[in-house]
């Protein structure tokens, strides 16, 4: 992959805690425009759903989130994706505060990614989170339209995947792990990646895409995991559940360990997905019968593992561990 809009990060400026399989950290040399985009995001949020208050999403002192996890994402695009990178971590939030077996509120949100969530004209009683996603799809249109469909399809259906998932209670971290990728938004990424970067992945080559994909998504779910897992652990005593949709607890109920001992099998098993992962990527790259853009998004991916592990150490949103 060729690397036009992104630097090497020295590895000395920043923490792995051993996580990182040594693949490098990227970002990319516009940062301005991820804070304009999220800001941008947190407005208008502000302004239409509700006001944000304390919370806390994508941006990070030294490193915030698109710049690191999509750090060759074309200039002109890093703006609106940052602007929806943002609109989904709010959105995460808020369906963290529902009981999403209490109608009517979990069913209105989810209504936001319903099976009209590729039109971009809505009516005037529509949710504010609906009008707002609207406004975000045609400003991505405008920009790739093709590409834009495949994104915003892809999102509407992780959104409505996951919320079935965290209805789930999982005994092991089997059973888990593979809810867990979809409720990390794989297809989300997926969407956020080829528009931002402007890949298009041949109809043939997508089941191939997401089964290579599939370590990657892993350890960037349990990579969350770990690192939210106090974040996650509290919303769900505020909301008066009994279960934490989160690895850690998935550990410390089916093994009997405490949360430190969770923690230390959730990094054994981060360790060997990132393992993993960098071995496709290097026979992917060699394998010249597959399409340039399914090579050139499994091994942006490797970036998405790093970035993600370092925004996740040093960003507020989830504070130290």
């Amino acid at each position: 992959m060729e690397f036009r809009y992104s630097k090497e990060v020295d590895s000395s400026c920043y923490e792995t805690r051993g996580l990182g399989g040594g693949i490098p950290l990227r970002t990319h040399e516009n940062s301005l425009a991820e804070v304009k985009g999220t800001l941008q995001a947190q407005r208008d949020w502000s302004r239409y759903v509700r006001p944000v208050g304390e919370y806390r999403g994508g941006l990070g002192g030294r490193y915030s989130m698109i710049c690191v996890t999509i750090p060759e994402c074309l200039p002109d695009r890093l703006e609106v994706v940052s602007y929806a990178n943002e609109f989904a971590l709010l959105y995460d939030d808020e369906m963290e505060k529902l009981d999403l077996q209490s109608p009517p509120s979990s069913r209105e949100i989810l209504e936001v990614f319903g099976d009209d969530a590729l039109e971009n004209q809505v009516d005037a009683d529509a949710r504010p989170e609906k009008r707002l996603q609207a406004r975000l799809f045609s400003r991505m249109l405008a920009i790739d339209s093709a590409r834009a469909a495949v994104a915003m399809k892809a999102w509407a259906a992780s959104v409505q995947l996951a919320a079935r998932t965290r209805l789930t209670t999982f005994a092991t971290l089997d059973e888990y792990i593979p809810a867990r990728v979809v409720d990390v938004g794989e297809l989300i990424w997926f969407g956020m990646v080829t528009f931002g970067m402007a890949l298009s992945i041949p109809p043939e080559e997508h089941d191939l895409c997401m089964e290579l994909a599939r370590p990657a998504y892993i350890a960037l779910g349990l990579t969350n995991d770990l690192f939210s897992w106090e974040k996650e652990r509290e919303a769900a005593r505020r909301g008066g559940q009994d279960r934490v949709f989160n690895a850690i607890w998935v550990l410390m109920n089916e093994r009997g360990v405490s949360e430190e001992g969770a923690r230390t099998i959730c990094s054994e098993e981060i360790q060997k997905q990132v393992t993993k992962y960098c071995v496709v990527v290097e026979e992917t790259k060699a394998n010249l019968r597959l399409s340039r853009d399914l090579r050139t998004y499994i091994e942006a991916l490797l970036y998405s593992i790093s970035g993600n592990l370092v925004w996740s150490i040093h960003n507020p949103r989830y504070g130290s561990i």
